[in-house]
């Protein structure tokens, strides 16, 4: 399929109308379609203070939640495929370094499709950064283990952070490796991703400050956050958690979504086995009106943040700081939307709105619907 040309493009037209009505400073979009680019385009400047920089294609996002898909969910089905973890055993079977206490009843499939029973988010910050840095993920462990749950697990289910945080101490048991190792070995090193990778102090420090997007102007570290993570508690933890700290660049993401497409489509199998990859994209409906998978959501059936037209066979996720993938997986059509629309503050939450309406217009254009 031939790229839509750009110019008289109702997707660019409305890419800009967002940065004219102040939905984000800049935002990166690529639209593909059976593995081939149809649509790439970038739009607006790289921060409000600094209007003279474009936002490029090459510019490094931080991803924030879309940490739970490609770095934490696809541990987890790495960790599935070698026998190291099964979704349906106990956590006290899985994690033995620690007494779980009434954690230790839950699965990781309940914390992968957010039924485990852990509220939304704490602000753990406030504390951790009192504690030693290197103990500060040990203590947050104790602090999840003892933290009240607010329904018994499986049955409710409410999007939570707590719940992924719990996972990379189950990746990092299960696996003997801390979760930055984990997945760069097995995936971000060989599929040579350069500007894709969870915070730290060296990996940020190999990239000139300009090349990221800036995020928010931090009440709380009184000052612009740029080329360091925007979460709190991933900030305090280090750099990142299970829940957050991924970067990235917009051709890399859609590198490791492709990746795990073209598994669940059975046309290979180098990296997962994809029968894995299908039940992570699996909606797993144990809970009445709980729309999420496995580290992924789908569809909802009323304001989804995918808009009107991706069917039922689709999966998703959303960032905190502006980012989005959705990818149809019946018409084999992939959208990585990334926005820098927290700054200079998360209180403009324009893009609620307008990201399914962009949806719709990528997919109305493309004949799609």
């Amino acid at each position: 399929m031939k790229r839509v040309r750009d110019d008289d493009n109702k997707i660019v037209e409305f890419l800009k109308q967002g940065v004219t009505e102040g939905v984000y400073p800049g935002s990166v979009l690529l639209v593909t379609k059976n593995s081939q680019i149809v649509f790439p385009h970038e739009v607006g400047c790289l921060s409000l203070s600094s209007r003279s920089l474009p936002m490029r294609k090459d510019t490094i996002f931080d991803l924030a939640s879309l940490t739970k898909p490609l770095t934490t969910a696809l541990c987890l089905m790495k960790l599935v495929d070698q026998n190291i973890i099964r979704l349906d055993q106990p956590l006290s079977e899985q994690i033995t370094s620690s007494p779980l206490k009434n954690k230790g009843d839950m699965t990781p499939r309940q914390l992968l499709n957010h039924s485990a029973g852990f509220e939304d988010w704490r602000p753990f910050y406030h504390d951790l950064i009192h504690c030693r840095m290197e103990d500060r993920k040990r203590v947050l462990r104790e602090w999840l283990v003892e933290t009240p749950l607010i329904y018994q697990p499986g049955e409710g289910c409410i999007y939570s952070d707590l719940g992924f945080m719990f996972l990379e101490w189950l990746i990092e048991e299960a696996s003997g490796n801390l979760m930055h190792h984990f997945v760069e070995d097995h995936f971000y090193r060989p599929l040579l991703l350069e500007r894709t990778f969870l915070a730290q102090r060296s990996s940020l420090k190999s990239f000139e400050k300009r090349m990221f997007a800036p995020t928010e102007d931090c009440p709380w570290r009184k000052r612009v956050i740029q080329g360091e993570v925007h979460d709190e508690n991933a900030f305090a933890l280090g750099g990142y958690s299970g829940h957050a700290g991924l970067f990235g660049v917009v051709d890399e993401v859609y590198g490791i979504v492709n990746l795990l497409k073209e598994h669940y489509q059975g046309v290979r199998d180098d990296y997962l086995k994809p029968e894995t990859v299908r039940e992570f994209f699996r909606r797993q409906n144990r809970v009445e009106g709980c729309t999420w998978a496995l580290g992924w959501d789908t569809p909802s059936p009323q304001d989804s943040s995918s808009g009107n037209y991706f069917s039922p066979n689709s999966v998703g996720h959303l960032g905190f700081t502006g980012t989005s993938i959705w990818m149809d997986l019946d018409r084999d059509i992939i959208v990585v939307f990334l926005t820098n629309r927290v700054h200079p503050t998360r209180n403009n939450e324009k893009i609620r709105e307008f990201r399914p309406k962009l949806h719709n217009i990528i997919m109305e254009q493309f004949s799609l619907i």
